[in-house]
């Protein structure tokens, strides 16, 4: 009975959830209809009743995905360096929530597993990602406010990597937030320019 009063909606919701937990925690080529069954306590045909194929699971995953992502730029009005912190934090705090999103991101064996057009889109994400980031050093260069001594294509592996980074920390909720705060000061004081003190001491 308690199944028939939940909403198609809701047990959608379920069943991406349950498959973003299967891909980060035994990788795609385990996602399957039976594992999704066993994971939410379902049969496999009252799967089918929400999803009508694999494939229109996994394309909304895929929508979740692009929607969890999204809702991590920070607003434009901010200055770049504390657009990039605000970056940072939201991205490697969604993604950290939901490892199944990063494992999707980050492995060819997954994109190659997605429907063509699933793994097109997530393409999209990335590189979505990677010019919001491009934008924001850019921007700061110019305005003096991030360093100009590299290059800001070569600072954009700097900042993903420092979202991977802490999405990927092993830390207690807690631990991770304070963790993430210095992480964070850091890459800031590293993306801003050098002072005049530390280029005479190299010097």
């Amino acid at each position: 009975m308690a199944e028939t009063r939940r909403s198609t909606e809701d047990r959608q919701a379920e069943l991406i959830d349950a498959a973003l937990r299967i891909i980060a925690t035994r990788g795609i080529t385990a996602l399957s209809t039976r594992a999704l069954a066993a994971e939410v306590g379902l049969s496999t045909g009252a799967i089918f009743r929400h999803f009508a194929t694999l494939d229109a699971l996994l394309d909304a995953v895929v929508e979740r995905v692009e929607a969890v992502l999204a809702a991590t730029f920070p607003s434009a009005e901010l200055a770049p360096l504390a657009r990039l912190d605000a970056f940072v934090e939201a991205r490697s705090t969604a993604v950290g929530n939901q490892l199944g999103i990063l494992r999707l991101m980050l492995s060819d064996q997954f994109l190659l597993a997605l429907p063509a057009q699933g793994s097109a889109r997530l393409e999209g994400c990335v590189q979505r990602s990677r010019a919001f980031v491009l934008a924001c050093l850019r921007e700061g260069q110019a305005s003096g406010a991030v360093r100009s001594d590299v290059s800001a294509e070569a600072l954009v592996p700097v900042v993903m990597g420092t979202v991977q980074m802490l999405a990927l920390s092993g830390a207690g909720v807690r631990q991770r937030v304070v963790e993430g705060r210095r992480v964070r000061e850091g890459l800031s004081t590293l993306l801003r320019p050098p002072s005049t003190a530390d280029v005479s001491e190299g010097g």
